[in-house]
């Protein structure tokens, strides 16, 4: 079995960090050519913020980071399937690729549900990479929700 990509490793790290502050474990990593410019972890409980995904965040970080809205050649890596406000937000900032690790069939927008970059609307549509470390992403969402129950 090959090692995941570091840009992931990383992801699954700020999902874990999320978990421990009680939030659903999902992280994104935007990166700009090989370098991580931006992280972030899910927080819209301990932020009172709705639209704190993980890859908003993310989002967010990287545009303030290199000063512009338009992520061209900028690369999104999230542990779970964006919804649809996340996959609206890859495709206005122009993200090139988004990888992923765990499919989401309740909530998700690209594979699942509205598949977003399939609708005739949408402006931009990045490469999708699926499944990439989605054993580890799965197995930490699982353990989150069955602690809870």
């Amino acid at each position: 079995m090959f090692p995941l990509p570091a840009p992931m490793r990383a992801a699954l790290d700020a999902a874990q960090a999320a978990a421990d502050q009680g939030e659903v474990p999902v992280g994104a990593v935007v990166t700009h050519g090989s370098r991580i410019i931006a992280t972030g972890g899910n927080r819209p409980r301990g932020g009172f913020d709705p639209t704190a995904h993980a890859e908003i965040v993310a989002i967010r970080a990287a545009a303030e980071y290199l000063g512009t809205d338009r992520l061209i050649d900028c690369d999104l890596w999230v542990t779970l399937e964006p919804c649809a406000m996340c996959a609206g937000a890859i495709a206005h900032a122009r993200i090139r690729r988004l990888y992923y690790g765990a499919a989401d069939p309740k909530g998700g927008a690209i594979e699942h549900g509205p598949r977003l970059f399939e609708q005739p609307t949408c402006h931009h549509r990045p490469e999708i990479f699926p499944g990439i470390g989605e054993g580890e992403a799965a197995a930490l969402l699982r353990g989150f929700f069955a602690a809870r129950r």
